[in-house]
């Protein structure tokens, strides 16, 4: 496979004293021969002005970038910033981890929700895979149509050698799903009333499931299937809304993690509104703050994030990134990223 020229021809890093009429078949003649790049330059004895590491190069890295909720009263704006951001950074795909609408009872609501969340989506030059959260699936109307409009409601890809499972915890039964789905109205109208501080007394609010989802034996198969069919590998990335680890009874998440073995793999998870990083079994659980969803700074670090992940030779490289420190060439937030209120210290009001 021929390397891409800029990368050994065009590295800002490195200091190239041949002419440029003398660096291109050198350029040609390592890109054809599959040879990692070099750096070229003229100093042949003494001391050189930079340091003796090589550079930072494998052709066969994968870089992608995550982002998380947009709910609980999405702030105007966020996700449109973070889609300008994403296109300045441009990774080679784009997942998330759910909570995507508001959602609602009514089904001409969520199709506006639904194609107001698309049009903004495909404004990125990378693709965007979706993942459900309890927004978006969380009652019959929400699954169906979420059914009918992008097709199931989970699913794996493969991009080169890296692995990604996207998974529903919203796989309730249908009844179990109504019951839910009943509370949650209750304690989303507290939330509207009174606060999202009066929103954690409710019933809904302490249930199990609002803090582990579910995953139906079927789709713990489904994704024991994708992981046997997979085994080759360089990474595999789980992308889900809640945690269900956290119910240690789960049988159908102990059943995928038994399947994992001892591949290296990344949880990715939402719906806290708060970053935060564990590691399970020596594995990196971590779950995301936000991109435009309500923050809820007294549960923990509280901000609108992006996620950078590079997976190259070496490993899985992870880099949370503020949007509020993403910047343009003019170094300013692009579009209307400015007038954007984006760690909660900073807008008491939100």
């Amino acid at each position: 496979m021929k390397q891409l020229a800029w990368a050994l021809c065009l590295t800002p890093k490195v200091l190239l004293l041949a002419t440029a009429a003398a660096l291109l078949p050198a350029c040609t003649s390592v890109i054809e021969s599959g040879l990692e790049p070099q750096v070229l330059h003229e100093v042949q004895d003494g001391p050189r002005p930079w340091t003796d590491a090589a550079p930072n190069y494998d052709a066969d890295a994968v870089r992608f970038a995550i982002f998380s909720d947009l709910t609980g009263g999405e702030r105007a704006g966020v996700f449109e910033l973070a889609v300008e951001q994403l296109n300045l950074l441009r990774p080679e795909l784009v997942v998330n981890v759910g909570d995507l609408i508001e959602g609602s009872q009514e089904r001409v609501e969520i199709d506006r929700q639904w194609a107001s969340f698309n049009e903004r989506a495909q404004e990125s030059v990378a693709p965007v895979f979706y993942t459900g959260g309890n927004h978006d699936l969380l009652d019959q109307q929400l699954r169906t149509a979420w059914e009918e409009r992008l097709g199931p409601r989970y699913y794996h890809l493969r991009y080169r050698d890296v692995l990604f499972l996207v998974f529903d915890t919203e796989d309730h039964s249908f009844e179990r799903l109504g019951e839910i789905a009943k509370l949650r109205q209750q304690a989303i109208a507290v939330a509207k009333e009174s606060g999202w501080g009066e929103f954690a007394k409710t019933e809904y609010a302490n249930l199990p499931e609002d803090e582990t989802g579910m995953i139906s034996e079927a789709q713990s198969a489904y994704m024991q299937r994708a992981i046997a069919n997979n085994s080759d590998v360089r990474w595999t990335f789980l992308l889900m809304h809640k945690a269900p680890w956290a119910n240690n009874n789960m049988s159908t998440w102990l059943a995928v993690e038994d399947a994992l073995g001892e591949r290296p793999f990344t949880v990715f998870h939402g719906h806290r509104h708060t970053y935060q990083h564990t590691q399970r079994n020596g594995r990196d659980y971590i779950r995301l703050a936000t991109t435009g969803g309500v923050f809820l700074p007294e549960s923990g670090t509280s901000m609108d994030q992006l996620v950078w992940v590079t997976v190259d030779k070496s490993g899985a490289h992870i880099a949370n990134l503020k949007m509020s420190g993403i910047l343009d060439k003019t170094g300013k937030r692009p579009g209307n990223g400015e007038h954007l209120c984006l760690e909660p210290q900073d807008c008491p009001g939100e």
